[in-house]
Parts: C-alpha cells; structure tokens; sequence
C-alpha cells in the first residue's frame, strides 16, 4: 500500500498582487532582507528591490536579484532606467515602500529632504505608503538626532517596526537597535497595506484605551486639570489597533490627531470618562492611560466666579471623582486583561505595586513624572517615557523610550499574555 506523504501547509495569498518597492540601505542587517524577500513572495506580493552602495557592501544584487526574480536598481543616473524618469516610476509603479533595514543616514535624508542617491529620491518622490525597519546601533538609536528624525518621520506620516532589543553585531554590543525579523516585518507591511482590516496576534479582541487628562469645571471659565498631552495613551491605541484589534479610544482633551482604525470617544470629565469606558464593555482588554482628576469641584458655579475687593478667593469644596481603573478591575464584565498606568512622583515602583493588589489590575504601568525623573523633557507632556511594568508576579523596568516603543512593547506584551 503506497504511502502518502503530507504536502507542506500552503500561506496564505495574504500580499496577492500586492507591489512592494524595497529598499535595501547599508547595515549588517542587509542580511535579513534576503529572507524578508522570500517571506514576501511567499504570500503572493511581487518585490522589486532598490540597494543602496552600503547595502552592495554587505549582500550582492545578484543574491538579491535572484530572490526577488526582478531587477535589483542601484544607479540615480542611469542612462537606460531614466530614459523615462526612472525613479519617478519605480517611486509610483508599488502599492508600498519598505525600507529594510533603515539606517540612522536615509532617516536622515528622508527628514531633510536630501536626495544624493536612487534611494532617497525614490523616498522623496513617491505618494504610497512607507514603512521603515530601522536597524543600527543602540548609540545611534538613542541620539538626539535620531530621535529628532523618528519624530519628524513619524509626524509626515511614515511607519516604523522596530528596532527590538538584543545582540548587536558588533562584540559585546546589546541594547535597541536590532532590525525586526522578516516576519515581524511581513505583518507590518499587511497592517499598512490593509489598515482598514488590521490582522494580527489580536485579531477578533476588543480593547478600551483611556487617554489624555480630564477637565473638572470650577465655573463656565475656569477647570482642574493636569499636564497630560495623551500621547502615550493615543500611541498605545494605535499599537493594539497595528495588531489587529478593535479599539475604542475614550479620549479627554488633547491637541492630538485621532490614532487610524480607532473608534475615538471624546470626553472632558472623569464622570464622563468612566460613563464612556463602562459603555464599551464587554471588552478583551483595557489599558487605563489617562491621568484623571483625583477630585471635582461639588458644585460648579454657573457664572464666572468675580474677585472681590479685599476679599480672598472663595472656598473649593472638593469631591472625589471614580476611579475608572478600580471600577473595571472589579466589574462584573472585567476584560480578561486590565492594564493601569501609575504617575508618582516619589516610591513608584512601590505605589505601583500597592495600586496593582488595590486596583484588580493584571499589570500596572509605573512611571516617575517628577521633576528629577531624568527624562529628557519630562514624562507629562514630553514625547519619552521611563517605565517598570509591575505584574502580580513579574517586574520589569524598560529604558528610556520614545512613547511610541513604549506603546509596541506593551501591546506585544498584552498580545504575549492573551495568547
């Protein structure tokens, strides 16, 4: 009786017909785009690959070339490929840019606007999507000007995946700086393609994020309130929703743009809040950012309150205002995964831990917002954010983060624990 053999499990066309342009810049990490190329096609997209002279350095074209079973463009000024404005083609003829890996040098240019090469005017010249994998050393991650880069980057609108932590290649080197993996990158570019339908590890769960502060009215002029701008909590909205989520965003006031593929609430008070969050439920997770008002004025003026001559400020009375963290932790619909920040100024990592048994949470997010926290700008209204996650049975203290890698590292954590 002949014996039949199993058939390797077929991917899923999840790219079909989908034109990636990728660019290959000068790293080490230029050994992973190999592997990425074939992980592309794997799910059906076809990939027409761009190097850089520092990406020659480390793979050939012809490996490349041979992936990709396209042309690999390395020259600006070729005489055969320009005869039609090569660049502006190749800058338009694909659904997505990719960039991989990205070093600290085209951030840069991509931030200016500098063109000295294919690569950076294909990036200057295209209106698709792009989508940067950063890989370089930690030293050049964590600089100013790099971060300065990222931030411009990301406000015009490019995405990022990575860098995660771990080896670097050069001996003794550790710290963020590694290029994702391919796959890591491959969900990525489904995410930015299909932003509209996010798959990903939590495809099919509902989230609740608060952000921002809350306003408590003392009279139709005048409020409580506090210095939270809302982007850790806006940044961690979009990072459940990159991974597949659907997230309700229950906002206070902010300046900031609304996350894409997010329900937005707005809000002003805490009472509000809590009415909003509760609403949402059922839900798979709520991560409670917000910085809401410990107190309200009990009874709101509904005039604007005058000075008097000689007279001193009339009295506050205060009230205390829910707590929106405690009440979803001990609801009778609590999502299986409740995640609460705690802003302290002094012993915070043991208030965290004394809110997380308090406050029925699964993790509390403790972060120093003190004037000598040591984060360059502050915590409150900065863009940078120290935090120690405290769980009922771990603990673990991340190094200074833009609150955008704040955000993915805690979404692949929520991802990690629901799994």
């Amino acid at each position: 009786m002949p014996v039949s053999q199993s058939q390797p499990e077929k991917l899923p066309d999840s790219l079909s017909g989908k034109r990636i342009l990728l660019i290959i810049s000068g790293g080490i990490a230029a050994y992973k785009s190999l592997d990425l190329i074939r992980r592309l096609r794997e799910r059906g997209a076809s990939v027409r690959p761009v190097m850089t002279a520092g990406a020659q350095a480390f793979i050939t074209p012809l490996a490349v070339g041979a992936l990709a079973a396209d042309k690999v463009f390395t020259e600006l000024f070729s005489r055969e490929d320009e005869q039609d404005v090569g660049h502006i083609r190749l800058a338009r003829e694909c659904d997505l840019v990719l960039v991989a890996p990205a070093t600290a040098n085209i951030m840069a240019k991509m931030a200016q606007g500098l063109t000295d090469d294919l690569a950076s005017t294909i990036l200057l010249a295209t209106d698709r999507p792009v989508l940067l994998a950063p890989a370089m050393n930690p030293k050049m991650w964590s600089h100013p000007a790099t971060r300065r880069n990222r931030q411009t980057l990301a406000g015009d609108g490019i995405g990022f995946i990575g860098p995660g932590l771990g080896e670097m290649a050069e001996s003794g080197e550790r710290g963020e700086g590694r290029m994702a993996e391919p796959l890591e990158i491959v969900a990525a570019v489904e995410a930015r393609l299909f932003a509209f339908k996010p798959t990903g590890p939590l495809s099919g769960r509902r989230a609740i994020v608060t952000s921002g502060p809350t306003h408590e009215p003392i009279d139709p002029v005048r409020y409580i309130a506090n210095r939270s701008s809302g982007r850790q909590g806006h940044a961690i909205a979009a990072a459940l929703s990159r991974l597949g989520a659907e997230v309700t965003l229950v906002s206070g006031p902010v300046t900031l743009a609304d996350p894409k593929g997010v329900t937005v609430v707005r809000v002003q008070t805490a009472v509000e809040m809590r009415d909003a969050v509760l609403a949402a439920l059922p839900a798979d997770i709520a991560v409670m950012v917000a910085a809401v008002a410990d107190w309200r004025v009990a009874d709101v003026s509904g005039a604007k309150i005058k000075k008097a001559p000689g007279e001193g400020p009339p009295p506050l009375q205060l009230t205390e205002n829910p707590d929106i963290l405690k009440t979803v932790g001990h609801h009778a619909q609590r999502p299986r995964l409740v995640v609460g920040f705690a802003a302290e100024t002094d012993d915070t990592v043991d208030n965290g831990r004394l809110k997380l048994a308090r406050k029925g949470a699964d993790f509390i997010v403790a972060n120093d917002v003190s004037a000598g926290s040591g984060v360059e700008g502050g915590v409150m209204g900065g863009t940078r954010n120290r935090v120690t996650v405290i769980g009922r049975d771990s603990e673990e203290s991340w190094p200074e983060l833009d609150k955008d890698m704040v955000a993915e590292k805690l979404a692949g954590l929520i991802a990690s624990r629901l799994d």
